[in-house]
This record gives structure tokens, C-alpha cells and sequence, in this order.
């Protein structure tokens, strides 16, 4: 046998057998288009996307070390390449580019701190549809936050304050904005003399709208500096996404 041939061999097993995989399903009222970014350094799977029909399933590998995040574009045109919420840049495959907000995230960070993989439900930069994460034959210990479900189930969009509302040309809710995305102030972001944990304290804002997103959906973030009640964490080689129901 080849030299060469037989080193692309074993790496190739070596690579497989460390893979990650990710089962994404589409529970949604129509077709999405799903939207992957790698972390820097970090592949983009599927080179970043993909049309995905209503009630199908699609699985995409990574390496057991993977780090980034998914979401679900919606209302997507198939002439344009544009989409309503989370579009990427007028693309199925969006390549590196992240999604426009707002948009709810999927993240998650395989072989973390203690060799855990972290994953959350991300509202920060506001909300499009429903998501959940869920790894499948997890090792934990049992506690609130170790290899459970990481789930949005609440339709944010019909409970949206006025001013925070994205709509589409007929007058529908598609997308529920983030304080930071509608008014783009310091302190509704984070930044600037509000940009620590002890500055940016939702409770403190004139309005404090995370507080909207929180009680909807208690297990995600809510905003910049919400509190660590919503990183979960586990030791799995499979999770399933869903998009649309939980």
C-alpha cells in the first residue's frame, strides 16, 4: 500500500472517529434556511448553510472541538437569496458571515473549560423563532444546568413591546428587536462607561426589556451581562437542534 495513501487513511479514521455531530430540525410553519458560523478558527459547517423544508432533518459533523453557533433565517426568497430575519448577505451558504439581528442563536463550545462542552440559547441579539439544543446520551451530573435541554419555546414575536417589533410588508411580527439593536445607546449595549457586569444592569435601564425575553424564556440569555443561569453543560458526541418548536 501507498505510504502517502495510508496516512490520509489513518488521519481521516482519526478524524472521524472524533467527530461531533449536530441533527437539525426544521419545526417551523415553512421552510427555513439555516445559518452556521464557526467561532474564529473554527470551520464553517456545511460552508455556513443551508435550505432546510418544513419538518425535514439535515446533520452536519464537526471536530469534537468545535466552537460557533446556528440560527434559522426566515421569510427567504429563493430568487433574492434574502431573508427577513438572520439573513447573511443575500446567500444560501453564508460562509463566515454572521447572521443580521435579530436573530435567536444557538451556541455552543465542544471541549470547554474542564473538558465540557458549553452550550446556551442566545436572545442578545433579540429574537426570530423558537430554538432548542438538546444532546443525546449526554455524560453530567445531574444537575439543573448538565446535559438538559437548552430551549426559547416561547413565540416572543406576539408578546414583543411595540418598539421593539420588526414587521414584514403585510403588518406581521416576524422579530422581536434587542434594546441594543433598537435604540443603539451605551448603556442598552453595554458599552462604553457600561461595558462590566457591575455598569450594564438591565434592572437599572429606563426599561428593562430583557426582562421580557427572561420571563418568556428562562433558560436563555437575555442580554450582554445576564446572569449565569443559562450555560449548560455536558460531555456528548451529538446534539439536536431545533428550529421553529421545541
Amino acid at each position: 500500500m501507498n505510504f502517502a495513501y495510508l496516512i490520509v487513511l489513518v488521519a481521516l479514521v482519526v478524524a472521524y472517529s472524533q467527530a461531533a455531530t449536530f441533527t437539525i430540525n426544521n419545526k417551523d410553519q415553512g421552510p427555513i434556511w439555516i445559518g452556521i458560523q464557526g467561532n474564529p478558527g473554527n470551520e464553517n459547517l456545511a460552508n455556513g448553510g443551508f435550505k432546510l423544508p418544513q419538518g425535514e432533518t439535515r446533520s452536519v459533523d464537526s471536530a469534537d472541538n468545535w466552537q460557533g453557533r446556528f440560527w434559522s433565517r426566515t421569510y427567504c426568497n429563493d430568487d433574492s437569496n434574502h431573508c427577513l430575519t438572520g439573513d447573511c448577505g443575500n446567500v444560501v451558504e453564508c460562509n463566515g458571515a454572521g447572521g443580521a439581528p435579530p436573530v435567536t442563536l444557538v451556541e455552543i463550545t465542544l471541549k470547554g473549560y474542564g473538558d465540557l462542552d458549553n452550550y446556551d440559547i442566545s436572545l442578545v441579539d433579540g429574537y426570530n423563532t423558537e430554538a432548542s439544543i438538546e444532546p443525546v446520551n449526554g455524560q453530567g451530573d445531574d444537575s439543573q444546568y448538565s446535559c438538559k435541554k437548552a430551549q426559547c419555546g416561547t413565540q416572543i414575536n406576539d408578546i414583543c413591546p411595540a418598539e421593539l417589533q420588526v414587521k414584514n410588508d403585510d403588518g406581521t411580527v416576524i422579530a422581536c428587536n434587542s434594546a441594543c439593536n433598537a435604540f443603539h445607546t451605551d448603556e442598552y449595549c453595554c458599552t462604553g462607561s457600561h461595558s462590566t457586569a457591575d455598569t450594564c444592569k438591565s434592572s437599572d435601564w429606563p426599561t428593562n426589556y430583557p426582562a421580557t425575553f427572561k420571563q418568556a424564556c428562562p433558560d436563555a440569555y437575555s442580554y450582554a451581562y445576564d446572569d449565569n443561569k443559562s450555560l449548560f453543560t455536558c460531555k456528548a458526541s451529538e446534539y439536536i437542534i431545533n428550529f421553529g418548536g421545541v
